[in-house]
């Protein structure tokens, strides 16, 4: 046997008036009669709220407007009810708390943007492993030679192989000194045909002279 439907509880018509007039006002959107019984769960029936909507709206305390095969309804808004000086106080106070808010939210993430460029700046910490790694080994074998050296095992150098480069070293001192002195005379016979003094720098920069 099928459940039996609770049966809506039955209001008085002014009760539906105000109702209605409520639930409107409260929701601020157009609904037909039907949607309002329906959402008024059938406290209301389609034909007592199309009723009460037909005498509001010939009132003016509704406006009605035609939709297809039907007309949806919405409460009228008193701009003495929207516009009084309380709500204007208390919307300056919302507007300023927002700026304040959307200033501190901006200081914020202008933090955390500098933050992020930061971090992305350093290294990653796959790459600081293996810069320590690599650190380590580099040590460990600095480490080794250190311990050769104090157990006297590096290889000296001997007298003849100091004398040898001591030779050599003489040997490019006299080269790079005759080197010099031609450059010098040759810098000279140069000069003698280049009188303009700025001419004369761009030639000696190009010779690599002052190198």
């Amino acid at each position: 046997m099928a459940p039996r439907k609770e049966k809506a509880e039955k209001v008085s018509v002014n009760d539906s008036v105000d109702m209605i007039l409520n639930y409107l006002r409260k929701q601020n959107r157009p609904y037909s009669a039907t949607d309002i019984s329906a959402n008024l769960h059938n406290k209301v029936t389609k034909a007592a709220a199309a009723k009460i909507l037909k005498d509001l709206h010939e009132r003016n305390e509704v406006e009605g407007r035609p939709a297809g095969k039907q007309i949806v309804y919405h409460a009228l808004q008193s701009p003495s009810d929207s516009c009084n000086p309380s709500n204007l106080a208390a919307l300056n106070t919302t507007i300023n708390d927002l700026r304040t808010s959307t200033t501190n939210l901006q200081a914020t993430a202008k933090t955390l943007r500098s933050t992020l460029a930061s971090l992305n700046s350093t290294l990653s910490t796959a790459d600081l492993i293996a810069n320590v790694a690599a650190l380590e080994a580099e040590q460990a074998q600095i480490r080794a030679r250190l311990e050769l050296l104090k157990a006297g095992k590096a290889k000296k150098v001997t007298k003849k192989e100091m004398d040898g480069v001591d030779e050599e070293w003489k040997k490019w001192q006299g080269v790079a000194r005759r080197r010099e002195k031609v450059s010098a005379e040759m810098w000279r016979l140069i000069e003698d045909v280049l009188p303009d003094r700025e001419k004369r720098g761009e030639v000696r920069e190009s010779l690599g002279l002052d190198e």
